[in-house]
């Protein structure tokens, strides 16, 4: 389930208490008392086996002795009682239970699910405070205290924080649309919360405490829709790394799950912070100065010493300060005194009247591409909230280009109250301020990469999956779970990876020396052994050998060398390849290994012998196209060394990213990939090549398209059709089609575009085309018919696409067919592959809502077995609809 009744929980017309009792300091005392001294306008019911009356109100001995059902229960009894409670109140109706009860076993929170699901009854908890909904009054929890009525949901894992965070809002004023405890999580969760959020009127941003998450794929595409529309800011507990100690690959040891968990929040255009503080800061940054779109920082300050700190600050967060124009310096000239700083920070002197602060703010704010952080500290001379009057009018005219810190107590809280009220962003201290811009420069680029559309078409040809799958099956048919060296490469080379030429032979030096011979010297010698994970160590890598003598040196000293070093270790042979020397090349790693939440991963980095102790790496989820895989490597250290310096060129990245994407599709093609190495890939501005590869395979296939946190591209629908005496490809979009479909739109007839909801107009922003091609396959489909045009290139044809509601009971769906197009059964085309992947998918209902004029896509809609009846919301209006599990 997912938002399917949970407006129950949040929005009930009547709570019973399912345990109140007088005894103090018991929850069923508290959530009663909370309950009946909060401002909620329904009837609030009591019920318990024990009493008869409860501050002056009847207590019921059971759920079917109510006068009324409840739309929320609140169940604070004894654990054993409780399913029999949730089987009670499915049945009399009841659609919410909120069980603060804790200690239930897996026994008693099974049976309860199962007495839940025949009714539908929605579940919060059990072990959780409960809920508060502060602008109906609503406090079901056994909190210490009400919660403001504000904008902002906070949903938390830990009900002892949810309890601290009450009490620290409260304080400081801070108000709440939502707040709530999740406890265990056996029914309503995370993904269950953000989508609810997410399309609540009353909620403007989303806060986050989470320790775990249970249902990735669930949590991503809720977490992915959801920060579409408002910003999702989250504390995330335990952010320590132990690393694999037993993985047998360096991407195991490097991939702890909090660097995972990080990727996931930047995948989904979520905003990860540290402590609560930053949590409240984020939300006030993003809610008054999100429309910033300045890269750099300019600070405005009557303070010398604040402007050093928040120059510190931005050195040390990595946040760039602006350089005065000449222009500005010398328009601030005129209007500052002799001693102002003439640079960044703009300190213009403690003694400055109100006039002086407007020049130099309007100065400032003239000058495009910037950010302006003001920081006042209060003075005897003027005021603070005669400036902050002052400058109102400049304030209110760019807000989302303007910060403030209003620094004191009582002085400056007039101040910092007229600015709060313009909806100026006001933080703490200067380092706050500067922590704010830095996050919102984080939120942003998290955010691009939501709607950064990838290239169109590509240079990189299909990959040989069979070849790959062949190797893989023979290794785990042998009775082995590490390939061989030769077979890792084998694999990456179906894959179009480069790799060097590799030969395998026998433990003897004549056999080492003879396949140098063939492959040409200089070679580089190594163990072949399934017991050694890294060669290096025990001195079984020999580079540069450029002579037959030379090779059967290396490969004696070796054969006498690893009994001696690992006894118990078999050795299989050796393995001889090519070496490769190449003056500017750059040693990186790629790999990929299975988080035990998210699934299948990737990390890039910098590789070589010390990969583990530099610790350079970034890691992504799969699935990857282009653009994601330029930001994770982007985020490394030696991202920058591939930009080139002093004599050496500038790497080719455009490889290192085919990389990337080539080992995205092959964690999607061969499921039996549980953990892979590249190290070192050598990069120089002529391409990449992987010198030393490591893949471990398993049975259980822990890998694959479906153990994917994000679903990839659903390739096998794509199907080729022969209409009107044309060869057509109908297929799910791609985000890569961006292009192609705004030419496609610029296609359409004014009226046909008047006359379909899902485009409101021929020319469409690039945000808005990106949610129509970069979709989440898991709740999303559109199908495209497209064929090659006059000019050869793609073009697309029509469209037709369903938005799945987040219990995949309902889909709208929505149809276009170019102008020049129609009238050839092209639309019927669509709809039928559209309504047969609906079916397989398990949605109950198609609907769609289609205005009385639209006679074509009516009768479409009849052919289909639609039914249709008229709107009553809106007259004008049909809404047509087909039963797709009957």
């Amino acid at each position: 389930m997912s938002i399917r009744h949970l407006d129950s929980l949040f929005d009930p017309a009547s709570v019973a208490v399912i345990g109140a009792s007088p005894r103090p300091a018991s929850v069923g005392a508290t959530v009663w008392r909370n309950l009946r001294s909060s401002t909620f306008s329904g009837p609030v019911l009591a019920v318990n086996l024990k009493h008869r009356q409860l501050d002056g109100e009847t207590v019921h001995a059971r759920v079917a002795d109510l006068p009324v059902v409840p739309e929320l229960a609140v169940i604070c009894t004894p654990p054993a009682t409780v399913p029999g409670l949730i089987e009670e109140l499915g049945a009399a109706g009841t659609h919410a239970a909120i069980v603060v009860t804790a200690g239930l076993d897996a026994a008693q929170k099974q049976a309860m699910l199962d007495a839940a699901r025949p009714h539908l009854l929605r579940i919060l908890g059990p072990n959780c405070i409960g809920l508060l909904s502060p602008h109906i009054g609503l406090n079901a929890s056994f909190a210490h205290a009400q919660a403001l009525p504000g904008e902002l949901a906070f949903v938390s894992q830990s009900g002892a924080l949810m309890t601290a965070m009450l009490d620290w809002a409260h304080g400081r004023g801070i108000g709440f649309s939502q707040f709530v405890s999740l406890g265990e999580r056996s029914d309503v969760d995370f993904g269950d919360m953000l989508d609810y959020l997410a399309s609540d009127a009353k909620t403007r941003a989303i806060l986050l405490y989470i320790e775990s998450i249970e249902e990735p794929r669930k949590f991503m595409s809720a977490a992915r829709a959801a920060a579409r529309n408002k910003p999702v800011i989250v504390v995330k507990a335990g952010r320590s790394s132990r690393g694999q100690a037993a993985a047998a690959s360096h991407t195991g040891a490097l991939a702890g799950s909090d660097l995972v968990f990080d990727a996931a929040i930047r995948r989904a255009g979520m905003l990860r912070v540290n402590t609560l503080q930053q949590l409240f800061t984020a939300a006030e940054t993003l809610a008054r100065f999100r429309g910033n779109r300045g890269e750099a920082l300019v600070v405005l300050t009557n303070g010398g010493g604040a402007g050093v700190l928040a120059a510190d600050a931005a050195e040390f967060m990595g946040v760039p300060m602006a350089e005065l124009s000449p222009q500005t310096a010398a328009r601030l000239d005129r209007h500052m005194p002799g001693t102002w700083s003439r640079a960044n920070p703009v300190d213009i002197i403690g003694d400055a009247p109100a006039e002086r602060y407007v020049n130099a703010l309007e100065a400032l704010l003239d000058e495009p591409g910037h950010a302006v952080f003001f920081i006042h500290a209060p003075t005897a001379i003027v005021p603070a909230a005669d400036i902050a009057k002052a400058l109102l009018p400049l304030a209110r005219r760019t807000p989302q280009r303007l910060m403030s810190c209003w620094l004191g107590g009582a002085a400056i809280e007039e101040a910092r109250d007229l600015f709060r009220g313009a909806g100026i962003a006001c933080l703490a201290t200067p380092e706050q301020g500067v922590r704010a811009f830095e996050m919102l420069q984080t939120y942003r680029r998290n955010q691009a990469l939501l709607i950064e559309t990838p290239p169109a078409g590509g240079s990189r040809k299909p990959p040989d999956v069979a070849t790959a799958r062949k190797v893989v099956a023979q290794v785990l048919a042998n009775g082995r779970s590490m390939l061989t060296e030769p077979e890792a490469k084998a694999v990456l080379a179906a894959f179009d990876i480069p790799v060097t030429q590799t030969r395998s032979v026998a433990p003897d030096a004549d056999a080492a020396v003879a396949a140098a011979d063939a492959i040409g010297y200089p070679v580089v010698l190594k163990i072949l052994s399934a017991d050694i994970t890294h060669k290096s160590d025990v001195g079984g890598v020999a580079l540069n050998i450029n002579s037959a003598d030379e090779m059967r040196d290396c490969a004696e000293a070796m054969l006498r060398r690893i009994p001696r070093e690992r006894p118990q270790a078999r050795l299989d042979g050796f393995t001889v390849q090519q070496m490769v020397r190449r003056k500017h090349a750059q040693e990186l790693i790629v790999g990929a290994s299975i988080d035990p939440v998210f699934g299948p991963t990737i990390l890039f980095g910098a590789g070589g012998v010390a990969v583990e102790v530099l610790a350079d790496r970034a890691i992504a989820l799969p699935p990857l196209n282009v653009p994601l895989a330029r930001a994770l490597v982007e985020r490394t250290r030696v991202a920058k060394l591939l930009k080139g310096f002093r004599d050496t060129p500038a790497a080719d990245e455009a490889a290192v990213h085919d990389v990337l994407v080539a080992v995205s599709q092959l964690l999607a093609e061969v499921p039996e990939v549980a953990e892979l190495d590249i190290n070192p890939l050598i990069v120089d501005e002529n391409g990449v090549i992987a010198l030393d590869a490591r893949i471990g395979v398993s049975a259980a296939r822990p890998s694959g398209a479906d153990s994917f946190a994000i679903r990839p591209y659903p390739a096998h629908l794509v199907e080729t059709v022969q209409w009107r005496g044309r060869t057509l490809t109908l297929r799910p979009i791609r985000p890569e089609d961006e292009l192609q479909h705004r030419r496609f739109l610029g296609r359409l007839d004014a009226e046909d575009i008047r006359l379909r909801v899902f485009y409101s107009r021929r020319s469409i922003e690039h945000s808005e085309l990106a949610r129509l091609t970069q979709i989440d396959y898991a709740r999303e489909m559109a199908f495209i018919a497209v064929a090659p045009g006059p000019d050869g290139e793609e073009e697309t044809l029509g469209v037709a696409r369903a938005l799945m509601d987040p219990d995949n009971i309902e889909a709208e769906f929505g149809i276009v067919i170019r102008s020049d197009q129609k009238s050839g059964g092209l639309g019927q085309l669509l709809m039928k592959k559209l309504i047969a992947y609906l079916k397989q998918h398990g949605t109950q209902v198609l609907m769609a809502v289609v205005l009385d004029e639209n006679l074509g896509m009516r009768a479409l809609a009849e052919r289909l077995g639609f039914n249709e009846q008229r709107s009553r919301e809106e007259p004008g209006v049909r809404v047509v609809k087909l039963r797709l599990d009957g």
